[in-house]
């Protein structure tokens, strides 16, 4: 067990007063830092369409170099309490704290140079999930609202007996820090019928829709028998008449047909999975919330964001544990964090591959920026906007491989930066919306293509 108290003393006296665990050095890699012919490229993109997206949605600032990107001849200052293990990359190192993931580095990319242009959760949560500021305005859609609106319409029109809406958000809510909520969230440009239609998922797996809590007595786990259901049905849907259930707005009148269609219902309910698969990632509510995502493509879902956390405060009132460690960074990150993420990350992975899912279906994990390389006066790390890390498999992407490389302090990449822009026109292209759909809809403006992924 490491002795964060040890630690906490040396790290704020600049004094060694404990031997960090020895590890090897790190050989400097980069693999993709030679860009594939566009022929390749072009080749890669016809092949590889995701019929559909998981955004793991890592809230408030995962830590590079605790993590994926660690730094074990930095000075102590920087460098950490975490030894390192070797992954199947060859060459590529991560934390002793994702041993599962390091064990199947074979099987997706990471990427070491991602850079954004906001220090601020909201700000920069938004550009995370859009590609773009909140000001100056308009607010530019979610990534999955420029998927729903060009796959969603399409496919979903094709099989009208699916009731299932084309984009969901699976958490306790919009991603907020305590004064206000990411203002992209959903369909901006593109109106609010994009907007996510939002789930929630205990650490026992039972699915809650916020949005039935407009129909009294009703949720899933009660609606079981169908000649029930209907029978209350009528009798809602003539009290919703009356009260112009067209007011409701999409988002609503989604939650009302869904409840009517089986198969819908059927999407939400884990304890239709074994009791092994269900442990397998863990009974967390991130580990169940992955399961029910890999359900949610299973049924045919264009776009699933799974939300680590509603807020980005890891200690707050009524808060959920956010990535955003300026206390007890180090302590959280071995105790709860990533055993979390290693686990659940790592089982989603093999779950999609092992179904045969994981060529058609893009897996992304990332935050809104990382943590600074530099340990605080806290002993723990802050906010850093100048380089941070995504994970990416499926649908295309060359797996068991790293791209772009930070400088020996983990503060900036030394290769070229990938920004949230470039990485939304990646999800987008490779979800099937290419640049002309792009340029029709006027979203992903300027966005090139993270070609060294393919």
């Amino acid at each position: 067990m490491i002795d964060f108290g040890s630690f906490r003393a040396a790290s704020c006296s600049g004094k060694t007063r404990r031997s960090f665990l020895k590890t090897s050095s790190i050989v400097p890699f980069a693999l993709g830092a030679g860009l594939p012919s566009l022929q390749a490229v072009e080749q890669a993109r016809q092949k590889a369409k995701a019929k559909s997206v998981i955004l793991l949605w890592l809230w408030g600032g995962p830590s590079h170099i605790d993590m994926v990107d660690p730094k074990p001849d930095a000075a102590m200052e920087y460098r950490g309490p975490f030894g390192t293990i070797a992954t199947k990359t060859p060459g590529m190192h991560y934390t002793e704290l994702l041993p599962r993931m390091a064990a199947r580095s074979d099987k997706y990319c990471v990427i070491r140079s991602m850079q954004t242009t906001d220090s601020g959760h909201p700000g920069a949560g938004t550009i995370g999930v859009t590609g773009f500021k909140e000001s100056p305005g308009p607010v530019q859609p979610n990534f999955g609202a420029i998927i729903a609106k060009h796959r969603g319409q399409d496919e979903l029109a094709t099989t009208p007996s699916s009731s299932l809406p084309p984009f969901f958000y699976v958490g306790r809510g919009i991603p907020r820090d305590l004064p206000r909520r990411i203002e992209g969230y959903g369909g901006g440009t593109l109106g609010k019928a994009y907007d996510p239609f939002l789930v929630s998922c205990s650490d026992r797996g039972e699915v809650g829709i916020p949005t039935l809590k407009m129909l009294p007595n009703m949720s899933p786990k009660r609606i079981s028998n169908r000649k029930d259901l209907l029978s209350e049905l009528d009798v809602e849907q003539h009290r919703l008449e009356k009260n112009l259930l067209g007011q409701w707005g999409h988002t609503y009148q989604s939650a009302f047909d869904l409840l009517t269609d089986a198969k819908a219902r059927d999407a939400f309910d884990l304890t239709k999975e074994s009791p092994k698969t269900r442990r397998s990632y863990g009974h967390t509510t991130f580990g169940q919330g992955c399961l029910l995502a890999r359900r949610l493509a299973q049924a045919g879902v264009p776009y699933i964001q799974v939300n680590w956390s509603e807020y980005v405060e890891t200690f707050t009132p009524n808060g959920d544990f956010g990535w955003d460690t300026h206390i007890y960074n180090f302590e959280l990150l071995q105790d709860r964090h990533c055993p979390i993420f290693d686990r659940a990350f790592s089982t989603l992975l093999d779950d999609l591959d092992d179904r045969g899912m994981l060529e058609e279906t893009l897996l992304v994990a990332m935050g809104e920026f990382g943590r600074t390389p530099q340990i605080s006066n806290r002993a723990a790390r802050e906010h850093w906007q100048h380089c941070y890390f995504s994970l990416w498999a499926g649908a295309g992407i060359e797996p068991g491989r790293c791209i772009g490389q930070s400088d020996s302090k983990g503060e900036h990449p030394v290769t070229r930066p990938i920004t949230p822009l470039m990485a939304g026109t990646t999800i987008a292209e490779l979800a099937g919306v290419g640049a002309q759909q792009r340029a029709e809809m006027k979203v992903l403006d300027g966005g090139s293509l993270i070609d060294e992924l393919l």
